[in-house]
């Protein structure tokens, strides 16, 4: 228990319930904001912090690869079309020269060949209603273990939803039919929106545990420095698995047309089993249960993310982000599939350009936002920018005919903004998520990304015919992206002093009182006799 002490005549007094103060009124010690620091664990060791290196690497591409890329093109194998694709498009594109293989892909890919009730989907759109089905599903799964998620179950959940995910990987080409796959994508997508919120609430932990403890405003870019090294890091290799993946579904795709089924099944399974290698992470990794308690009921823990305006101003932007970076991805390979009708080879460029590009660019943007002094936000808007600058390059170009380079750099550029975008938007959240709540702040961020991608994949699922309006769309969500961190004084440090991690200027220099440090006691003159520590 903590004993407050008062100067008396320039010395020190402890004050006991045997000794009064006659006419001063002294106020009650104010709890140090170390104290919520106490129980985190020690610093994260190299091999905790490469296994959480690790279960990026097995989990990343499950939102950008296998749901809008590989469950679109399993389910295109299902469809029959009605009307010769190669006749239809020398009748839409004269002169030019496109492989069989390739249209008829594009084809079962964009046409509404899925009737349902009267209404008819292609393969695209029928991935997004399972996506938005899993994403309906997971606002009551994360609402009940955000609480848990703040306790001592971090670890179980995140092997819980990563088992399951992997499972629901396995079987996806055993029954050859097409309404089978809504509960297969949404299952997937359920769990790994969990595993998500899960995985960044322990990079919050690594932080907190690295520094020890709340740091004055001077010291925040300490802080900085560890987040964005470990979330750039991991970012890298998570690209890193998906140019993997993606480039094992080019490898499968070159089968001949009647094995292409079973050949992206086979995909499938080895996706399902890299995402499952992920939880040695989960069983390796030291639990840093939170010892705060947590009064709130566990149904309106997640509310508690409305306090801090800048964590929603945070929030907003990971969701615009995700919607601009999908929306440009899926209507840039669109195009390059369809319209332009690259050789087959030149795809699997763009996918390995913008995969592996950010496996170099993301480890050298820190020593540059260190030479620039930038935080979480100013790193975002250098990512909405780059995707300013890609989705207007190709909105203002859609009519011409791009060469290989265009392509190279487009995906350049763009993977890069995306890298930034994902890394420095987790970083912004958790500088605003207070302790104790990091589970609270890691399921917002975890739908919100979700429904980002959701959204920006279905945008250019609908249209896939018109690029204009991907790319458009995406070029607007970037400047309201911009809008909302520059107008909606969103700030990194504010957040931070506001969730505790840094001290504000009314807290510099204060001892265990709570008092300034040129006061020993701060004191009101009145005739009462208080006593102390009953």
């Amino acid at each position: 228990m903590k004993q407050a002490t008062v100067e008396v005549d320039g010395g020190q007094e402890p004050a006991s319930s045997s000794s009064a103060v006659q006419g001063l009124k002294i106020y009650p010690p104010k709890e140090s904001s170390y104290d919520d620091y106490e129980g985190i664990g020690e610093k994260p060791s190299r091999f905790e912090v490469w296994g959480w290196y690790l279960y990026e690497f097995c989990s990343y591409f499950v939102q950008t690869v296998i749901i809008p890329v590989l469950f679109p093109l399993i389910i295109s194998q299902l469809q029959q079309l009605h009307i010769d694709p190669v006749q239809e498009w020398h009748i839409n594109h004269p002169g030019m020269t496109c492989g069989e293989k390739q249209i008829q892909l594009h084809s079962t890919l964009t046409k509404r060949t899925i009737s349902v009730s009267g209404s008819h989907f292609s393969s695209l759109e029928w991935t997004s209603i399972g996506w938005a089905t899993g994403l309906v599903l997971a606002i009551p799964s994360l609402t009940f273990i955000s609480f848990h998620l703040d306790g001592i179950l971090q670890n179980l959940i995140t092997a819980a939803a990563t088992g399951v995910g992997a499972f629901f990987c396995l079987p996806a080409g055993f029954f050859k039919t097409t309404k089978i796959f809504i509960p297969y994508i949404a299952a997937i997508v359920l769990a790994s929106t969990v595993a998500t919120a899960s995985h960044t609430r322990h990079l919050g932990l690594m932080i907190r545990a690295q520094l020890s403890g709340p740091i004055n405003r001077t010291q925040f870019i300490k802080r900085q420095g560890v987040s964005s090294k470990h979330s750039l890091h991991a970012t890298a290799a998570g690209t890193l698995g998906a140019a993997i993946v993606s480039s094992f579904i080019y490898h499968m795709l070159r089968e001949p047309p009647d094995r292409d089924f079973i050949s992206l099944w086979i995909v499938s399974i080895f996706s399902g089993l890299i995402w499952l290698v992920g939880v040695l992470h989960a069983v390796t990794s030291p639990n840093r249960g939170s010892p705060v308690f947590n009064s709130v009921s566990s149904t309106f823990h997640p509310c508690s993310v409305f306090k801090h305006p800048h964590a929603v101003g945070g929030l907003i932007g990971v969701f615009i982000s995700s919607f601009a970076t999908m929306c440009i991805f899926t209507g840039g390979v669109l195009f390059v599939v369809g319209p332009l009708c690259v050789k087959s080879v030149h795809l699997l460029f763009f996918w390995l350009v913008y995969f592996l590009f950010p496996l170099f660019s993301m480890p050298l943007l820190q020593p540059f936002q260190q030479l620039i002094k930038a935080d979480s936000v100013k790193m975002n808007l250098m990512g909405f920018l780059l995707s300013l600058l890609s989705s207007g390059f190709g909105f203002y170009f859609w009519n011409s005919h791009w060469k290989w380079g265009h392509i190279m750099m487009f995906g350049a550029i763009q993977s890069t903004g995306t890298g930034l975008l994902h890394a420095f938007g987790r970083v912004l959240v958790l500088e605003c998520a207070p302790h104790g709540k990091e589970g609270a702040f890691s399921v917002w961020y975890a739908w919100m990304r979700a429904a980002g991608l959701c959204v920006g994949f279905t945008v250019a699922a609908v249209v896939p015919g018109h690029i204009r309006t991907s790319f458009g769309a995406a070029f607007c969500a970037a400047i309201v992206g911009c809008v909302v961190l520059l107008f909606g004084n969103v700030s990194g440090v504010e957040g931070a002093v506001a969730a505790g991690h840094v001290m504000g200027d009314n807290e510099r220099g204060t001892n265990g009182l709570g008092l300034d440090s040129k006061e020993s006691v701060s004191v009101c003159l009145k005739d009462e006799t208080l006593e102390l520590n009953k």
